[in-house]
């Protein structure tokens, strides 16, 4: 029963913990507004640093980014199946995207989805990770970072890893967050999205 419980417990646990929002909880150490009540109200680290509090929005982006590798790396000090693995990483970074402890409104995943990534490859993870931040620095728009990191992050595995489970759920969590950002894309194209630490917005 035990062993039959744990892949479950494992799962719901990725969750709750996917759920918990640093965006939230910077909001309340550091004094700020509700991240969704300025800017894109998305409740992640680039909307947070819109407040103009850098220290806020690296809290978030390290918390974010922490707790899907924490999760994934404990399923896999358990010993779970690959398998297993596979769904802790999707509950993780989904329980961000529908946190239970917002209305199921939550954020856009990148830096829960990196953390996941070096958790389950760190040449991957890091792959993905350069990616975002050349794109993110040569353009000044985080949007445009995350779409390409996660457009090339099946390519990488494939590379890397070649075809397989890990590849499937890499795939899910890529094509999960260009749909995040469809309306960013929508925005670059025509030439009205922010940029990395333009100010909020009323």
């Amino acid at each position: 029963m035990q062993t039959a419980l744990a892949p479950l417990l494992a799962i719901f646990a990725a969750y709750l913990l996917g759920s918990v929002s640093f965006a939230m909880i910077a909001a309340r150490l550091f004094g700020l507004a509700d991240p969704r009540s300025y800017g894109s109200g998305n409740p992640g680290a680039t909307n947070v640093l819109r407040s103009g509090n850098k220290k806020a929005a690296l809290f978030t982006l390290i918390g974010d980014a922490l707790k899907g590798w924490v999760a994934v790396f404990v399923a896999q000090k358990m010993g779970l199946s690959d398998s297993v693995i596979g769904l802790v990483a999707l509950a993780v970074f989904f329980g961000h995207l529908f946190p239970v402890f917002l209305k199921f409104k939550g954020g856009k995943g990148v830096a829960t989805a990196a953390g996941v990534l070096l958790a389950l490859d760190p040449l991957i993870g890091l792959a993905v990770l350069g990616t975002w931040l050349f794109v993110a620095f040569a353009s000044r728009y985080s949007s445009l970072a995350a779409l390409l990191a996660a457009a090339l992050a099946p390519v990488y595995t494939i590379l890397i890893n070649g075809t397989g489970g890990q590849m499937l759920v890499i795939s899910i969590i890529a094509i999960t967050l260009i749909l995040k950002h469809w309306q960013n894309l929508q925005r670059l194209l025509a030439g009205q999205e922010s940029k990395i630490g333009s100010k909020k917005k009323g």
